[in-house]
């Protein structure tokens, strides 16, 4: 499988399938297992990329260089590596700090953004807010199923998270407390820079996310011209995760309507 080098970092990821590509970026609940409901979906007709941020999964980083501020150049160093010019991005929570600044930076590589569940690092008093008791949980429980997924999911869904917690118990090597750099300015992304973006967005909110309240999310969307808003009042912080028969084609139309203007 293919791996490349980056600052301070070796980056695995997977490739499935063939067509315009996708990149999937997980969150830190995840890696690229997170996604095993949508990469047989997408690669029928799609090229998925799936990768492992620095340090989760099977990638891996010196010590003090999970910093977030890496992301982009990590995910443009795969492109690079796979020879993909152009890509659309689907990021879950902590991989939207990997696909909005990678929109910001150079949106000629980017076909169009889907943000599930995250600000994408855009320093938004409410989402400053609801970080800090992200990491208070972090420091406490570390990160489980029981906050990424909706109130009582566990009853409802047993299996699937049991499932959920099993794919993050494999990332054994992530400095949870270096995620707390997270809104630091050189991750962090001003609600002045956000509206620059010109890259067609989606943001996808669980209307019971406990990590980012909807609130908090509907505040950033106001900040990014032009996006669209899809809400999932009855998902938690995982749409992706929770209701992947309605996630899925929401973000298949939104990605091939804008394949189609490219």
């Amino acid at each position: 499988m293919p791996t490349v080098k980056a600052t301070g970092a070796t980056l695995y990821y997977e490739v499935e399938g063939d067509g315009p590509t996708i990149v999937f970026a997980h969150g830190a609940g995840g890696n690229r297992m997170s996604w095993w409901q949508q990469a047989p979906e997408f690669a029928r007709d799609h090229r998925v990329i799936r990768l492992d941020l620095r340090s989760f999964g099977r990638s891996r980083c010196e010590p003090g260089a999970i910093d977030p501020s890496h992301f982009a150049d990590d995910l443009r160093a795969i492109l690079d590596n796979e020879g993909v010019e152009r890509a659309s991005l689907v990021c879950q929570s902590l991989g939207g700090w990997t696909g909005l600044r990678t929109a910001l930076e150079t949106p000629e590589r980017v076909t169009c953004l889907v943000l599930c569940g995250t600000p994408g690092g855009i320093a938004h008093p409410r989402v400053l807010e609801a970080a800090a008791s992200i990491g208070e949980r972090i420091q406490a429980e570390g990160v489980k199923g029981s906050a990424a997924l909706a109130p009582g999911f566990e009853n409802v869904q047993p299996e699937l998270a049991f499932l959920y917690d099993q794919i993050s118990g494999l990332n054994t090597d992530v400095d949870m407390t270096a995620l707390g750099r997270i809104f630091d300015p050189e991750c962090a992304i001003t609600p002045e820079r956000a509206g620059e973006l010109r890259v067609p967005t989606l943001m996808v909110l669980g209307g019971r996310d406990l990590l980012f309240p909807i609130e908090s999310l509907r505040a950033v969307s106001e900040l990014i011209p032009g996006v669209e808003v899809a809400e999932f009042p009855e998902c938690g912080h995982s749409v992706y995760f929770e209701a992947a028969g309605e996630f899925n084609p929401l973000v298949r139309a939104f990605i091939e309507r804008h394949e189609k203007a490219d």
